[in-house]
């Protein structure tokens, strides 16, 4: 495991450096690859949009959080799912490009909801804030988006968990951070 310290990543965001970003994570995987890792992860949703500029230079392959999480939702019977997560993740094309090539739809919030959710998650949750109101936030939101025809949320941040469970969440979850820990353990033990 090696990530540099969050707020390098998010000056990046705030700039749109997604080359920067990429750096980072390259220089990860290249410290993980010479400690001897088979494959790569990375559990932040929102850095994935990095991808592209570290896979034509990275010593190893990389699980996509996206993919399995797309994997999971068709194994699951699920056809359209609403995202939550980081502003960053929300507006790119994460999601949406890898669920579409499973015949999957994406609902993002509307924009006031953007940065509701994520002024929770910079402001609370990455902080270890952790309140009612946030949870009311956040069931409205995906109630709002189970009645646009949703049939499961994706839980694009690996913080939302804190707050939002198969116990309180209006629609089925798809924990991306478990998902994708579950995909690694499959991966590492050589099963599918």
């Amino acid at each position: 495991m090696h990530t540099p310290n969050l707020a390098e990543y998010v000056a990046c965001l705030e700039r749109g450096d997604m080359v920067g970003v990429g750096e980072m994570m390259l220089a990860s995987a290249c410290k993980l690859a010479g400690m001897g890792a088979d494959f790569l992860i990375c559990p932040d949703n929102t850095i994935h949009q990095a991808l592209p500029h570290v896979l034509p230079q990275s010593p190893l392959p990389w699980l996509h959080i996206a993919e399995v999480v797309a994997d999971a939702a068709v194994e699951q019977g699920y056809k359209r799912l609403a995202l939550t997560g980081t502003k960053w993740l929300v507006d790119s094309d994460v999601y949406p490009d890898k669920m579409a090539a499973k015949g999957l739809e994406i609902v993002r919030p509307d924009a006031a909801e953007r940065q509701e959710l994520n002024r929770i998650i910079m402001d609370e949750l990455v902080k270890s804030v952790f309140t009612s109101d946030a949870v009311a936030i956040f069931q409205q939101i995906v109630g709002r988006m189970k009645e646009a025809g949703c049939d499961a949320v994706i839980l694009g941040c690996t913080e939302i968990p804190l707050i939002i469970d198969e116990t309180n969440s209006p629609l089925p979850i798809l924990d991306s951070t478990r998902v994708l820990a579950r995909a690694a353990l499959r991966r590492a033990v050589g099963s599918k």
